[in-house]
């Protein structure tokens, strides 16, 4: 029996061809070229996504770093909430069933009007539930304040009064004044820095398609590890 070992360009050709078939009769694959280790993502996606813990993905994979595998992983919006609510009815059947009772509409009412009432101009404030603002609404100074990218610009415009402010304080020689400032100035940065972390951060991501590009016989693409 003729053993033959099999070149990466007859792979991808295969692939391809296999693409141009399934082409005819959905568009979705027409001009498409997938490599092999495209497959090796799908694999990674779909065992995380059907309850593989991600470190065990990662093992399987041979990947040190866990944000290599993380990288491999699609995330969906459907997944979170699959796993989200089957994680809620596991642990609802380990506590005592008097923990889950309905809420009533009362409750509902009163828990909906302390998330309203968190609701201020640059965001929303995280302080716990059933507990009022102690602070005189100075958001910019309290850490509980959780910034809405889109108000990086109003933040802009609270740093450009503030800075006035205190060049009229130093001016003026109004100490107490300008120190109160440089301190407000201090945490707004840091406000500023977190929502631009926060607009940096990718969320859910969705699978794509492989972008059309193309394959010649014999071509050798490096691997990712």
């Amino acid at each position: 029996m003729l053993r033959m070992v099999v070149s990466t360009g007859t792979v991808l050709n295969t692939i391809r061809r296999r693409c141009e078939i399934i082409g005819e009769t959905d568009p979705a694959f027409r001009g498409l070229h997938f490599t092999p280790h495209d497959f090796r993502r799908l694999f990674a996606t779909a065992l995380v996504n059907n309850g593989l813990p991600i470190h065990i993905g990662a093992a399987l994979l041979g990947h040190l770093n866990l944000q290599v595998t993380r990288g491999y992983v699609a995330v969906f919006d459907d997944d979170v909430t699959r796993h989200y609510q089957a994680f809620l009815a596991r642990r609802g059947q380990q506590r005592p069933a008097e923990e889950y009772r309905p809420a009533t509409d009362d409750e509902m009412v009163e828990f909906e009007e302390h998330f309203d009432k968190r609701k201020v101009e640059l965001g929303s404030c995280a302080r716990p539930y059933g507990t009022p603002c102690q602070h005189e609404h100075a958001c910019i100074r309290r850490p509980m304040l959780n910034v809405n990218p889109k108000k990086l610009p109003r933040l802009a415009e609270l740093e450009k009064d503030l800075v006035l402010r205190r060049e009229r304080a130093q001016a003026e020689g109004w100490i107490g004044e300008f120190e109160g400032i440089d301190l407000t100035l201090r945490f707004l940065a840091d406000k500023q820095q977190q929502a631009n972390r926060l607009q940096k951060i990718t969320g859910t991501v969705g699978p794509g398609m492989p972008s059309p590009r193309p394959v010649e016989i014999g071509d050798n693409e490096p691997r990712e590890r």
